[in-house]
């Protein structure tokens, strides 16, 4: 078998920005994690990354290592310690399998998968909830690697928020509402989703505009813990990017929530009025989606989630339907 790791050519990585410069496996860059110490666990899982490439061997391995690991009281080791393999053109592809970690012990693991003989694409999603020290492809000797094939919309989305910008808690990694848009599209994408810490620093508001990006979908008020913080962060952050990205288009979203009260209402006049704010001021590339609209007047809302504030993979999927022509009609553009 010959061996390439996650840092060999013709393996492609996607939804980690900068791979290119640091072949880090992480979300954020160490001088960004130096300034926002809080991250430093966050940013360096790879949520949203995945690699790529393109074989005839009818069978391949993949082998991990974490240098983390850790129980997650709301998802599984499928969810979380899992990379999810997917074979075929990736908005037609179908799951061959996980590769997953044995149990809360084993941060070494590995698994066989096969496929036809022919030279078909292989997307990995890569395990979501811990750091990866490494991890490698092993193809049959007589076999081919090839690079994948670029996304039709190669230059990234990006998506800033919580836990459920991150994916919380969808059963498996690929069913998060930004992972559903990129394969209904076949959008690259960003996942700067950091689960109960994404509070609007300008410290991230200046990474983002560092970056080659399509579209901004900025949600994080999941993560202010008042309303006093979200108002006082949130049009400053917008402002600093539009600062640095004066055309980059920017999609405003509220909280989804089971029920929407006092407190979810005054976040959303908020984040509102940073939207109206902008458009009064001339700009043409904001967009603005209510948190609410994805689940109103749904007789089956509660079906949509884990507890009142997570959606679960059907509650995703809703909002992917209401998202994604908003992200569509931008890069059609």
């Amino acid at each position: 078998m010959k061996e390439y790791t996650y840092r060999d050519y013709p393996i492609k990585i996607f939804g980690i920005p900068n791979f290119e410069a640091h072949k880090k496996l992480t979300r954020l860059p160490d001088e960004v994690i130096e300034r926002v110490p809080r991250l430093e666990f966050l940013g360096r899982r790879p949520m949203g990354g995945r690699a790529g490439f393109k074989t005839n061997s009818k069978k391949f391995t993949l082998k991990f290592e974490l240098e983390t690991l850790g129980i997650d009281i709301g998802m599984s080791i499928y969810a979380c310690q899992s990379a999810f393999v997917f074979v075929g053109e990736r908005k037609s592809s179908r799951l061959l399998g996980l590769c997953n970690a044995y149990n809360y012990e084993s941060k070494v693991f590995e698994k066989t998968f096969t496929k036809s003989d022919e030279m078909e694409e292989i997307t990995i999603f890569l395990p979501r909830n811990e750091i990866i020290k490494t991890f490698s492809v092993f193809i049959e000797d007589d076999a081919e690697i090839l690079p994948p094939t670029p996304y039709t919309y190669s230059t990234p989305i990006l998506y800033y928020g919580s836990s459920i910008t991150e994916g919380g808690i969808a059963c498996n990694v690929t069913n998060g509402y930004n992972a559903i848009i990129s394969r209904h599209l076949d959008a690259d994408y960003y996942n700067l989703g950091f689960s109960g810490n994404a509070k609007g620093e300008i410290e991230i508001a200046d990474f983002i505009s560092s970056l080659d990006i399509s579209v901004f979908v900025y949600d994080y008020d999941h993560n202010a813990p008042t309303v006093e913080h979200l108002r006082s962060t949130h049009e400053p952050f917008f402002k600093r990017v539009r600062e640095k990205k004066p055309n980059l288009p920017i999609v405003m979203l509220t909280r989804p929530c089971a029920n929407h009260g006092k407190d979810e209402l005054a976040r959303k006049e908020v984040i509102y009025s940073t939207y109206k704010n902008a458009v009064m001021q001339g700009d043409k590339n904001v967009y603005f989606i209510d948190g609410e609209s994805y689940f109103k007047n749904d007789p089956d809302k509660e079906l949509c989630f884990i507890d009142t504030v997570h959606p679960n993979d059907l509650g995703f999927y809703k909002m992917a339907q209401v998202i994604e022509p908003v992200i569509k009609q931008i890069l059609e553009a």
